[in-house]
């Protein structure tokens, strides 16, 4: 058998390959596919990843974990249209499932999405390119890469699209840029209102509720709301109000309304606007629109025109109602109207007289932070100069309430309730009654805390409440007085200024006054009265009135004591103060050990009581303990009886302040010829009366040679404890003299000049000679 020959093929060398169907059953196939360089291929496998992707966030989770992602990514930026579209329409599917989010934030896909953004592109690639962009645009991170890339010009011109999922999609988006302020303003700036408006009229409600949220967002930008105005937003949005088919965009409809409100109040008296506002609050309507109806007219309220408007609509009796009812939000917008109303005397009244004050203390004691800051807010409204307010308050316990407040975190809350409480302890009754349930001991927080409004009002409060003595008197117990005297560093003004002025209260008794100056008050007041920028008629005020308090302090500090500061026992004269140093207290000054200075001299007019034996404590005496005592001044009040009993009687006060000269004058030494002063041993006599008495302190009855400083004060000590008037003034060198007013003429008939005369009186020289303050003779008494 011969072989058999091999048949001659008849096709060509090149074949074409015949199309293959394929049908593939796993995900993880098309996943593969995506990376196909066929055409066809590609735009299948993104519709079948698609397709699969839409079924359910298990699916979207699994193709990511296939890394379809990058795949994806790529495709977005394909030549062929249809693959785009394919590729989009299966990455905005999946870009609504978080995981998928994270993964396209991570590889930066944002800019190569919003390139698509484009005109001249396909409508389905809008569609799911915006579609991704709501989905990324959740992610604060992402709004920022979306607003860098400059995403938002597209986004405002697909507003307009006649397609609806797009304009959907791209509202969605930038509902969630304008939570950021940068976002807000370009939205304006860009042209995005109108579009934006235009939306509200959508045939679909998800676009409405975006476009009105949206403006909500927006209208919060000051220069928005103006470009909103413009372009006539306010009216359309009252037109949305007015038609109740669009009744599921009123709540945030109203939101918008108070915003526009909050600097254009005159645009709600615009047509119909007040009463379209006053029927939402008459009728019965869900929390959130009742609230924010409240709102609106709280808005309103911050005018006065717009008050008296509110008010001849009864808005109190409306308002009244709505502290009663279950919502809390409601309520905390109800309160905060009946705040802005009260500022209309009228509506303070009736909201009283509507029994709304009992029902806003009720609401003191609730658990929502928000809604008592509100109540607290009213009721300082309320009780702001009215008696008959605050007299409400109290007589339903509104108070006892406040003073815990005041413990509470909350500043504002803190602020309000120190406001109220000042407000009504301008009542004596309601004052002691404040202050018998702790109120002083309340307010010791609040008087440390950094907020502003917090410390302005607690010292406000403090100043009123200290007006009594037993407050004072609780203030120093409780440790009140060192928080208000730092708050005199303060560099907020308001502050410094409410410090000052419960000083100038806290100072008007000794005791306080001392204790404050222990922590260094008058060195304070001192610092800033000499300050250009910080010294104000209340810092001088509050100086004035410690030194007022505290005579001792005032001479030492200023060198001079007026007629009316009278001095009693317990006066001290340690010389003049050094500048920038404290001047220390008497019971201070007694017990520093011996030294060479000038002797402190004290005025000790007091008797002493004698002590019942069997009352005395047995207390054994600290060993290292000096015990505090002023040395009796037997001396002093036998001056002060001999000056009531033989000058009082004289017939004039010329008579009268020249018997007193010579009787001071022979007390401390006599007379003494200017020439032959140097040769007086008054020197040498205070340092053995200090060295007898084994201390610093004098008192000013053992004093037997005394010069012009020591006579002058015990002539102004003697005047005062009689009842006379004269001045009493530090010189140079030891120089010190006193100053009476006298009218010249017979004091017993009509004769008297209308002008008194000032006269420096000579207790040296020739005691009782009475010098005309102009002379050569009074300046020479004066001076060395």
């Amino acid at each position: 058998m011969g072989k058999k020959g091999r048949k001659e093929s008849d096709t060509p060398y090149k074949e074409m390959f015949e199309p293959l169907p394929l049908e593939s059953k796993t995900p993880a196939t098309a996943v593969l596919l995506l990376s196909s360089p066929e055409e066809d291929i590609l735009v299948k496998a993104c519709e079948a990843v698609h397709t699969f992707a839409e079924k359910g966030d298990e699916n979207k989770v699994s193709l990511l974990g296939l890394g379809a992602l990058a795949p994806l990514c790529h495709l977005i930026t394909h030549n062929n249209k249809l693959i785009r579209r394919n590729a989009f329409m299966a990455l905005g599917t999946m870009a609504t499932n978080n995981d998928v989010k994270n993964n396209l934030k991570k590889i930066g896909a944002i800019p190569s999405i919003i390139e698509k953004l484009s005109p001249e592109e396909d409508t389905g690639v809008h569609e799911f390119a915006t579609l991704c962009l709501a989905s990324l645009s959740v992610d604060f991170v992402c709004k920022v890469q979306i607003f860098d890339n400059k995403g938002l010009p597209p986004l405002i011109e697909l507003l307009s699209s006649p397609d609806p999922d797009i304009k959907k999609n791209s509202i969605e988006t930038i509902f969630h840029l304008v939570q950021d302020y940068q976002s807000r303003k370009a939205v304006h700036e860009l042209g995005g209102i109108v579009p934006i408006l235009e939306l509200l009229t959508s045939d679909y409600p998800v676009i409405q509720q975006l476009a009105i949220k949206t403006l909500q967002n927006v209208t919060t930008d000051k220069d928005t709301r103006n470009t909103f105005r413009e372009e006539q937003g306010f009216e359309k949005v009252m037109d949305v109000l007015s038609n109740m088919d669009f009744s599921d965009l009123h709540a945030v409809a109203l939101q918008v309304v108070s915003n526009c409100l909050s600097d254009s109040v005159q645009l709600i008296h615009m047509g119909e606007g007040l009463n379209r506002i006053m029927e939402f609050v008459l009728k019965p309507n869900t929390p959130e629109i009742q609230s924010n109806t409240v709102k609106c007219i709280t808005r309103v309220a911050q005018n006065s025109e717009s008050r008296k408007l509110l008010h001849e609509q009864h808005v109190e009796k409306v308002l009244v109602e709505l502290l009663s009812v279950v919502s809390d939000e409601v309520k905390t917008s109800a309160c905060q109207t009946v705040a802005a109303m009260s500022f209309y005397l009228a509506s303070k009244d009736i909201f009283r007289e509507l029994g709304g004050i009992p029902v806003v203390v009720q609401i003191l004691s609730t658990e929502s932070p928000a809604l008592r800051e509100a109540a607290t807010q009213a009721l300082s409204s309320l009780t702001h100069s009215s008696h008959l307010n605050s007299l409400t308050v109290y007589e339903v316990g509104g108070h006892e309430i406040l003073i815990q407040l005041l413990y509470g975190s909350c500043p504002k809350t803190v602020a309000n309730s120190a406001a109220i409480l000042c407000n009504m302890a301008g009542q004596e009754i309601i004052r002691c009654s404040i202050l018998s349930h702790g109120a002083i001991r309340a307010l010791d927080e609040p008087l440390k805390s950094t907020n502003t409004e917090v410390l302005v009002n607690s010292t406000l409060c403090l100043s009123v409440l200290a007006c009594d003595k037993e407050a004072r008197s609780e203030l120093i117990r409780t440790g009140g007085l060192q928080p208000l005297v730092n708050l005199l560093h303060s560099c907020h003004k308001e502050v410094l200024h409410s410090a000052c002025l419960a000083v100038n209260v806290c100072a008007s008794d000794e005791p306080t006054a001392a204790e404050m100056c222990k922590f260094g008050v008058l060195e304070v007041l001192q610092e800033i009265n000499q300050s250009v920028n910080r010294r104000s008629s209340f810092s001088e005020l509050a100086l004035n009135s410690l030194l007022n308090s505290n005579l001792s302090f005032k001479y030492s500090l200023t060198g001079y004591l007026a007629s009316t500061d009278i001095i009693t026992s317990g006066f001290y004269d340690a010389g003049k103060a050094p500048s920038g140093q404290r001047i220390l207290t008497l019971e201070e000054l007694f017990k520093k050990p011996l030294n060479q200075r000038r002797p402190i001299i004290v005025v000790n007019t007091a008797v002493e009581k004698k002590k019942d034996k069997h009352k005395e404590d047995d207390k054994p005496e600290s060993p290292t303990e000096k015990p505090w005592k002023m040395i009796d001044d037997f001396s002093l009040q036998i001056l002060v009886k001999r000056t009531k009993e033989s000058i009082l009687p004289l017939d004039s006060e010329k008579e009268q302040y020249e018997a007193l000269a010579r009787l001071v004058s022979k007390a401390m030494g006599g007379a003494m010829e200017m020439e032959k002063l140097h040769k007086f041993q008054w020197m040498l006599h205070l340092s053995e009366l200090k060295f007898q008495l084994q201390s610093n302190v004098i008192p000013i009855g053992f004093i037997t040679k005394g010069i012009y400083c020591h006579r002058a004060l015990l002539f102004k000590t003697l005047a005062d404890c009689v009842g006379m008037s004269c001045t009493l003034v530090r010189g140079e060198y030891n120089r010190a003299w006193n100053e009476v007013l006298l009218f010249s003429g017979n004091s017993s008939n009509s004769q008297r000049s209308s002008q008194p005369s000032r006269y420096i009186v000579d207790l040296i020289h020739q005691p009782g000679r009475l010098l005309n303050a102009n002379s050569l003779a009074a300046v020479q008494y004066q001076t060395i």
